[in-house]
């Protein structure tokens, strides 16, 4: 093994014996804080786990599922963690996350799909996780279709498309409510998509969905709430359509934005507690994106009166 040289005036130290190394300085571990004058109920860190099936353990459900990527000129981070009451109460997460790439090469597509039910309904947890796998193998089988509206900008084909196959999903889980023998608002959640070409070329972003949910715009140090009410009335221009309760969303992003896609359990403090939209806008005003688990501290920030499942997926761009 080669001795690196001793450069001159200096002497080469030898370790006591004994010594013990010490580790170089690091930096300080991510922080789960809350927000506000008053702490929320639950502990922040997970206490009881979900009761296990020994004849059903492919189901288990992980507390919380990170996931990143980078591609041409964005970042893309994504976290869903269990809410402080089901953490609490040994409740599974009843939100769901699902990245994919479809494809190869520039005209690959990325999808990001997540959902989420309500807390109180007995199948919110397979219903939500149902929703996002059939919504993803739709678009995974029309990828290159897809691909092509978004680079030729073909909004109408994109909405319709994309309608269609969310209403089929909520179809499924309508048949599948009624095999279980459960009423349809126990088997059904909130439903968000987000499609980004790995294309550098391309910077349209698609967004789609129905139910509970929200999707946030971070642009020159300010919030915009790109979903601000539900039903027809909330279309706000040409990239924007919602019929019933569909949403749709295809736009050109600028240099500098970050998009934010959110299960309802994100998007109700975003819209009612305004200290978290502004402590996440001073968090992301850096140059770079957060690393993963940076990310997760910033997506866990605690609020008393909010203890849902929170998904959320980010995309910075360069």
């Amino acid at each position: 093994m080669a001795v690196p040289p001793v450069l001159p005036g200096s002497r080469a130290r030898a370790p006591r014996p004994g010594a013990v190394a010490q580790p170089a300085a690091a930096d300080p571990r991510p922080e789960v804080r809350h927000l506000g004058d008053r702490a929320p109920t639950y502990a922040a860190e997970p206490g009881a786990l979900p009761t296990a099936d020994p004849a059903a353990l492919d189901g288990l459900t992980p507390d919380t599922v990170l996931e990143g990527a980078r591609y041409g000129t964005y970042t893309l981070r994504a976290a869903s963690l269990r809410g402080d009451s089901a953490r609490f109460r040994g409740e599974v997460r009843r939100d769901f996350l699902l990245t994919a790439r479809f494809g190869a090469g520039d005209d690959a597509l990325v999808l990001v799909a997540l959902a989420g039910g309500d807390r109180a309904a007995p199948g919110a947890a397979e219903a939500a996780a149902e929703l996002c796998r059939t919504i993803a193998a739709a678009v995974g089988r029309s990828q290159e279709r897809l691909a092509e509206d978004i680079r030729a900008g073909r909004r109408d084909a994109l909405r319709s498309g994309l309608q269609r196959l969310t209403d089929r999903g909520y179809g499924r889980l309508r048949a599948r409510a009624a095999e279980l023998g459960l009423a349809e608002e126990a088997y059904t959640a909130g439903v968000r998509g987000l499609l980004l070409p790995v294309d550098p070329e391309c910077r349209t972003r698609v967004c789609f969905g129905s139910g509970a949910g929200g999707l946030f715009r971070l642009r020159d140090g300010a919030w915009q709430d790109l979903e601000p009410a539900a039903g027809p009335s909330a279309a706000s221009g040409p990239d924007e359509e919602a019929e019933g309760g569909f949403r749709f969303r295809a736009s050109v992003a600028r240099p500098g934005d970050t998009l934010l896609l959110c299960s309802g359990g994100l998007a109700e403090p975003m819209r009612e507690e305004p200290v978290l939209p502004a402590e996440l806008a001073a968090r992301w005003a850096q140059p770079e994106p957060p690393g993963l688990a940076a990310f997760l501290a910033d997506t866990q920030l605690r609020l008393k009166g909010y203890a849902d499942d929170r998904t959320a997926a980010a995309v910075w761009e360069a």
